[in-house]
């Protein structure tokens, strides 16, 4: 059975990696998605990959315009939007000393600000709808604790998880779920850019932070897009009724709630 057929999605940060993922898994079970991204020809390459239940949607997430724009046409491809997932994020790492200020700024402007925003959006397109919805917030470990040369991104983690618990107990009033996940170290493309930074700062070899980190998850490796696709169906679904304003890590056991 479909759990999600006849349900529409809107997924940021969805050209590539888990965005892209959780497109596929969400069209598998039924629904048609939005895939959203500010790389308006990546985002049209992967909507195409995906069929006629995707619908690619050019949107920056700092910029308040291009959001409205964006759920506008999303709105008018599907007819409605059900599911929100917000996970459009940038990383950053450097010791606390060397921290530039328009790295914070831009990190904060897409992982909290776009969270936001894009939220506000959905849950105002939802309530004028009149049955509720599922909001879905990409968090991390990272926002669970501090590591030493990531004190940026894991800020704005830590903001995602703090918005997700303020949002979900104002929005559940309209039936609306907010909901996070907090995935671990999760393979992908990305990881060549975070591996550079380690290399660079703790002077390893490239690669050597990679393997690393995937020998100490307690699962035996670093996650994979499709390791968090179940818990983003699940939080979708009306099985997760009743679950209001929590974080969820899927995370190989690398941290214990």
């Amino acid at each position: 059975m479909m759990r999600l057929l006849g349900k529409t999605a809107l997924i940021t940060g969805a050209a590539r990696g888990i965005g892209l993922e959780f497109a596929r898994a969400y069209i598998a079970e039924g629904a048609q998605v939005a895939l959203a991204d500010i790389n308006a020809a990546a985002v049209a390459e992967a909507a195409a990959s995906l069929g006629p239940k995707a619908h690619a949607v050019q949107m920056d997430v700092t910029d308040q315009a291009s959001i409205d724009a964006g759920f506008a046409r999303a709105v008018g491809a599907m007819g409605k939007l059900d599911i929100l997932v917000n996970n459009a994020a940038l990383f950053t790492a450097s010791p606390v000393t060397e921290i530039a200020r328009a790295d914070y700024d831009r990190l904060f402007a897409v992982n909290v600000a776009g969270t936001l925003f894009c939220m506000q959006a959905a849950a105002k397109q939802m309530i004028a709808q009149g049955h509720g919805g599922k909001i879905i917030n990409m968090a991390s470990q990272a926002g669970r604790r501090g590591e030493s040369l990531v004190a940026v991104y894991c800020a704005t983690k830590a903001a995602v998880i703090s918005l997700t618990q303020s949002a979900g107990l104002n929005l559940i009033a309209h039936g609306i779920n907010v909901n996070a996940i907090a995935p671990g170290v999760v393979d992908g493309d990305h990881w060549d850019g975070v591996d550079a930074y380690f290399a660079k700062y703790e002077r390893k070899a490239p690669g050597q932070k990679k393997r690393e980190v995937g020998a100490a998850v307690p699962f035996g490796r670093m996650g994979t897009a499709a390791d968090l696709t179940g818990m983003a169906i699940f939080l979708a679904t009306p099985e997760a009724d009743y679950i209001v304003a929590q974080c969820f890590g899927v995370d190989g056991g690398n941290w214990m709630a």
